[in-house]
């Protein structure tokens, strides 16, 4: 008896594969994904760097791990010194400050506990350094929280999601009304919204921009289109889409008034702080009564005195308190979260309540990207035929989390924070603007944007308008080729530098910034191009391979059949030959 051909074998029933509970959870999903670590501490850290002004103006798996790593670490050293005043609160007592007790002296104690208690960082990215049990604990924590979260795809991660994408919303809500309470908190909002047009001019300003757009969406990660395969055929992708977007920007804006508002109470109170100094060094100078100097009336004093009794106010050597300098004091990335927002917190009344629910809120944030960072491996392992779907979805998930905690162990070394840094650079730009541009051209140019405009109109129930068409053929590609070009260049017009926490640098507590050696930027290189490398592969073996079955005399054409003969809900309702392959020949 003659093979069926008209149909490929062992094609799944349309109704073998999970759903969305509902429209809401779907949506959470992909929000949860897409707005992560990256809006809270890079798209603040970008409008502080450019003078301010949000109207001028994103992570890979093992990134949001690491990070989540971090956060696990610093909440088990708090929990474990519940009863004791918080570690990064204070240097450890020492009579004669001598080894790592100097360098908490020397720069802060919030420095000390995020350079050495937590990462036990080397000074240089030559020097690895030992595994840090700790922080290998923590890892395979984090790992297994994922693990149990997305043990059978979306059926358990579309659980967890209500929890991990909602509770951040929360606690930045918290974190805004309580910041809005604390001195200084307008003149942080004042800095976030007063725009600098002259920072319009630089392109750099422009390149920031979009870049941060581009990877805060997580495009090119994979996870969007795992989670959008689980809707139904008939689904207004359009409406999704803009959704998504719209709400990760207005997060990243929603999520900037809090840490503006936090970061401005930190400046005024090393404003106030820096006034304090001076005014005690002045009545002590002078012998004058106490509060005779206030806050209030230094700049009166400083001008009299200059007048009266220069060689005694420059023997001083008062230092310079400008609260705008304080503003422009900006860090990106750990820094801003583990370094600046934690030494505001210490500041608040009851920080041990608010560093509790900060680090929890980051957690989360990491926790749901991972959820479509997983989704974007494990959806096209079953999906796609890779491996046999008699592999239990369980068995699946462990294998995808383990391989990626033994790649993560890397990160867990004294020179891990300087590994992740290349791995966030490198692994994760140039790879994601390479992707994306060969998918736009794959649906623009080879798919074509007849075909996908009747996809999407027999989707949507109405056709896609002027706009998504030119920006799908022209804009889109030419915008991501600029970014990727001028990216390339601005890279390749100075060397590749990383800043290193060294104790004995001369300018320590700053970072001494050092070039990378040959070697580290040869593996740099190796990230940035072997996930682009499988595009064009992929690409030319299947030619190859339908090149070789077009030769073949004994390859037969499967048969083509209409709507009418198949029992499929994918077909156009104008065309006779249906969407995709899961039909089942009646």
């Amino acid at each position: 008896m003659s093979k069926d051909l008209s149909v490929p074998p062992e094609i799944p029933k349309e109704d073998s594969r999970p759903k969305w509970d509902n429209k809401f959870q779907y949506i959470l999903s992909c929000i949860g994904f897409a707005v992560g670590l990256g809006n809270l501490w890079r798209f603040p850290y970008l409008c502080q760097i450019h003078g301010g002004g949000v109207g001028s103006w994103m992570v890979s798996v093992l990134v949001s791990l690491y990070y989540n790593t971090v956060l696990t670490w610093v909440m088990w050293y708090f929990i474990n010194s519940f009863q004791e005043p918080l570690p990064w609160s204070a240097c450890p007592l020492n009579e004669n400050r001598t080894g790592f007790n100097e360098e908490c002296y020397r720069s802060t104690a919030v420095n000390y506990f995020w350079y050495r208690k937590t990462l036990n960082i080397t000074p240089n990215v030559t020097e690895s350094g030992t595994l840090q049990w700790w922080l290998i604990l923590c890892l395979a924590a984090c790992w297994a929280i994922v693990y149990l979260c997305t043990i059978r795809g979306i059926e358990t991660t579309g659980k967890a999601i209500y929890v991990t994408a909602i509770f951040p919303y929360l606690v930045l809500t918290i974190f805004l009304i309580h910041g809005l309470t604390l001195p200084g908190a307008t003149d942080g909002l004042a800095y976030l919204f007063t725009p600098n047009l002259n920072t319009l001019k630089n392109p750099r300003v422009w390149l920031d921009a979009a870049t941060q757009i581009f990877f805060s969406l997580s495009l090119a990660f994979g996870g969007l289109i795992a989670f959008s395969s689980y809707n139904s055929p008939k689904n207004d992708c359009e409406k999704d889409a803009v959704t998504v977007a719209i709400v990760n920007s207005m997060t990243s804006l929603y999520a900037s008034i809090p840490v503006f508002s936090v970061l401005g109470f930190k400046a005024t109170t090393g404003y106030w702080d820096c006034l304090d100094r001076n005014i005690i060094s002045i009545i002590n100078e002078f012998d004058l009564p106490e509060e005779s100097i206030m806050r209030e009336n230094y700049t009166a004093w400083i001008s009299f005195l200059n007048s009266s009794h220069p060689e005694k106010i420059a023997g001083l050597k008062l230092k310079s308190c400008d609260l705008q300098e304080f503003l422009d004091q900006s860090v990106s990335g750990t820094g801003l979260v583990f370094i600046i927002f934690t030494q505001a917190i210490i500041l608040m009344p009851g920080s041990r309540a608010w560093a509790i629910l900060f680090f929890i809120m980051l957690f989360c944030l990491g926790l749901s990207s991972m959820f479509g960072n997983i989704e974007g491996v494990f959806t096209p392992l079953l999906e796609l035929r890779i491996i046999s779907k008699t592999i239990r979805k369980e068995l699946l998930s462990g294998i995808i989390c383990l391989i990626c905690f033994i790649i993560a162990l890397c990160f867990t070394l004294g020179s891990g924070s300087y590994w992740i840094d290349i791995f966030d650079s490198y692994a994760g730009t140039v790879p994601l603007l390479v992707i994306a541009f060969f998918e736009v051209i794959g649906v623009a140019y080879v798919y074509k944007i007849k075909r996908f405009s009747k996809d999407v109109k027999w989707m949507t129930g109405r056709k896609p308008n002027l706009y998504w068409q030119i920006t799908w053929r022209f804009i889109s590609p030419l915008l991501l080729l600029i970014v990727f070009l001028a990216f390339v260049a601005l890279q390749i017009q100075k060397p590749s530098s990383y800043a290193a926490w060294n104790p004995k640098y001369e300018g320590f507590p700053m970072k001494e910034e050092k070039v990378y050696p040959p070697w580290v930027l040869a593996i740099c290189v190796l990230l940035a191009v072997l996930p682009c490398v499988f595009v064009p592969l992929v690409a030319l073996f299947n030619l190859i391979k339908q090149m070789c079955r077009s030769k073949d005399t004994s390859f037969i054409q499967p048969e083509v059949f209409s709507c009418q003969e198949a029992n499929c809900n994918f077909c156009h309702p104008k065309e006779s030959i249906p969407i995709v392959s899961v039909c089942k020949k009646k």
